[in-house]
């Protein structure tokens, strides 16, 4: 046991070093991507392609979501609005709840789970075959080849999702609240706007904007570091979802307050 013990801190200490370097790759990765943006005939028929398929991946999934999202929420405030004497005011909450944190989170996890695990995949399967080395023998960056199209397909479509989540929960609180709990049409899309401004709707695309990036980046990285075989790529998958939904969550934390501090919330 001691001798276990008095290696646990190197052990720790070389886990957080990996982690560092891991991240400092990743960061590398996506600037690489970045620098190369302006060169847009080079990738844009790349980007088409991922985004028809980003779309395509990602359609149906987030209505199925979307719509129980919005109806959990419907319920769930609108029991504590009965009890509270303050129906009317379920259309606002809701409504604020899906602009505001949902509806950002949502498409940047569908982006992740969906698409971004095929990203991992594909970039996985190049690797292993070499298409990658091969590329870069042939004089042509794979980052500015294949990672600047994902990454602006991934936060183009992310951003495009927000709208058809929004409305989503927003028909499905509406039909549970209205229908399910007999709270007026009129009361419910009156107060929908009580407690929302522009700069929300703005606030939300842009943080969808930077999920799908985000999604996209630990995606590609990934798959092009992951290890040899059917297993290195499986491994990858799994952790790229996994690093994505840590990464998003903490980088909406940030922007939330940012926000909230530039933006106060209307008293």
């Amino acid at each position: 046991m001691m001798p276990s013990l008095a290696r646990a801190p190197g052990l720790a200490r070389r886990r957080v070093e990996r982690s560092l370097d891991e991240t400092g790759l990743l960061c590398v990765t996506f600037l690489e991507g970045l620098r190369r943006t302006w060169d847009v005939r080079r990738w844009w028929g790349e980007f088409v392609g991922q985004c028809w398929f980003l779309v395509r991946v990602t359609g149906l999934p987030v209505m199925l979501i979307a719509v129980p999202l919005g109806a959990t929420i419907s319920l769930q405030v609108g029991d504590i609005a009965r009890q509270l004497g303050a129906q009317s005011g379920t259309g606002a909450l809701l409504v604020a709840a899906m602009v505001q944190q949902v509806a950002p989170l949502a498409a940047a996890l569908l982006v992740s789970g969906v698409g971004g695990s095929a990203i991992t995949s594909d970039m996985g399967a190049r690797n292993i075959r070499d298409e990658l080395a091969a590329l870069e023998v042939m004089g042509i960056n794979p980052v500015h080849r294949l990672v600047t199209p994902r990454l602006w397909a991934a936060s183009t479509v992310s951003a495009l999702l927000c709208p058809v989540v929004i409305m989503a929960g927003v028909l499905g609180g509406y039909y549970f609240n209205v229908i399910g709990q007999g709270v007026s049409p009129g009361a419910f899309f009156d107060g929908a706007t009580a407690l929302l401004r522009f700069p929300d709707l703005l606030i939300t695309l842009f943080k969808a904007w930077v999920f799908g990036f985000i999604a996209a980046a630990v995606a590609c990285h990934t798959g092009m570091t992951c290890g040899h075989g059917p297993v290195g790529v499986g491994r990858a998958v799994n952790r790229a979802v996994v690093v994505t939904s840590v990464v998003v969550f903490a980088v909406n934390y940030v922007l939330t307050m940012i926000y909230q501090v530039l933006v106060p919330p209307r008293s």
